[in-house]
């Protein structure tokens, strides 16, 4: 029998969660509005909406293809790639940390991100074109997980899968980081190095209308699944005997997540560099926003990450007069938070 208090609780939970989508929603339209008018070059929102109207129609002025350019081809690429970036890194960290059930685990855990950081800095030292950067990257963050699954699953034979799992990708990371150092140190100082640096430092300056359709493709493949399977997560936070008792293929379940939150990494590496903190910290928000069930998590993961990387996009590229690497910001901005988080000792992770 339902109890008068179920069925309040769950209507309220219901409204809380309609809420909360509906104000995310406008608070990102509203960021992507002021993105796209700020900048070094001032655009006005009735020169915005005019613009917009031209393309469509298919008519343009001389003056607004000024606009046009600025908006089209500079700032909407850049603006789509962080909110992508953004919910790329942060559903990827709200899976792991739920998968391995541990509050403490980033994208980069597996040796994702290290692992497409060498393989963008090979390119570079090899003279790879912007594309051949990226595939290089987005190949080498997909290795760099598939040696770290497959020397786990050697080693642990399923005994303590889960940390054993972790142990190796940071192995594989710390082994990937050193093939980093290495290509930098060989790297030709004047030219060749510090391009390897910047890239290094995360960025999204040099992001095109390609680059974005690039990226789409990892995202949609592996945000599909994990949406779709977000309920299970709630089951595997038990444990991996009580969500088999359950019916939950935990060993499945594991390996497209890691699939799934690899495509995502590696991709949004591949194109913006190494953003930190970001899939570390944004979890840890929506979590304390909206609790641990992981049905409005992760979308709420995904709204937040895309808004709070908007904004330290729009702080890199206008806040100052030369523009700051987007990973330099998220760790000034994502370290000392995550202090104050641990120092608060807000319970209830998953």
């Amino acid at each position: 029998m339902i109890e008068p208090l179920d069925l309040y609780e769950g209507k309220f939970e219901q409204r809380k969660t309609i809420y909360f989508i509906l104000i995310t929603t406008t608070l990102l339209i509203i960021t992507i509005l002021v993105s796209l008018t700020i900048g070094k070059y001032s655009i006005s929102l009735p020169q915005f909406f005019n613009a917009l109207v031209s393309k469509i129609l298919g008519r343009s002025a001389a003056k607004a293809n000024v606009v046009e350019t600025v908006l089209f081809d500079v700032r909407a690429p850049r603006i789509l790639s962080a909110l992508m970036v953004g919910a790329a890194l942060s559903v990827s960290g709200t899976t792991y940390q739920g998968l391995f059930r541990n509050p403490m685990v980033s994208p980069d855990i597996l040796g994702a991100s290290a692992g497409a950081g060498f393989g963008a800095a090979l390119g570079i030292l090899l003279s790879f074109n912007d594309f051949g950067i990226q595939v290089s990257a987005f190949l080498f963050g997909l290795t760099a997980v598939m040696i770290t699954y497959l020397i786990s699953t050697m080693i642990s034979r399923d005994n303590n899968a889960t940390l054993v799992l972790v142990l190796t990708g940071m192995v594989v990371a710390a082994l990937f980081t050193s093939f980093t150092s290495i290509t930098k140190y060989v790297a030709d100082p004047y030219e060749k190095l510090p391009l390897i640096t910047f890239y290094l430092m995360g960025g999204l300056d040099a992001v095109t209308v390609k680059d974005v359709k690039i990226l789409l493709v990892p995202m949609v493949i592996g945000l599909i699944p994990l949406i779709l399977l977000r309920w299970k997560f709630n089951v595997i936070s038990f444990g991996d005997e009580e969500a088999e008792s359950l019916g939950v293929d935990t060993s499945k379940l594991r390996l497209v997540s890691i699939l799934c939150s690899t495509l995502m990494t590696a991709g949004a590496v591949s194109i913006s560099g190494m953003i930190g903190w970001v899939g570390l910290v944004i979890p840890h928000i929506a979590r304390m926003i909206v609790g641990p069930n992981f049905k409005i998590l992760l979308p709420a993961s995904l709204l937040i990450g895309s808004i709070f990387l908007l904004l330290v996009d729009d702080i890199a590229r206008c806040a100052f007069p030369v523009e700051i690497p987007l990973g330099i910001l998220t760790s000034l901005i994502g370290a000392p938070f995550f202090i104050y988080l641990l120092i608060k000792g807000k319970k209830g992770w998953a």
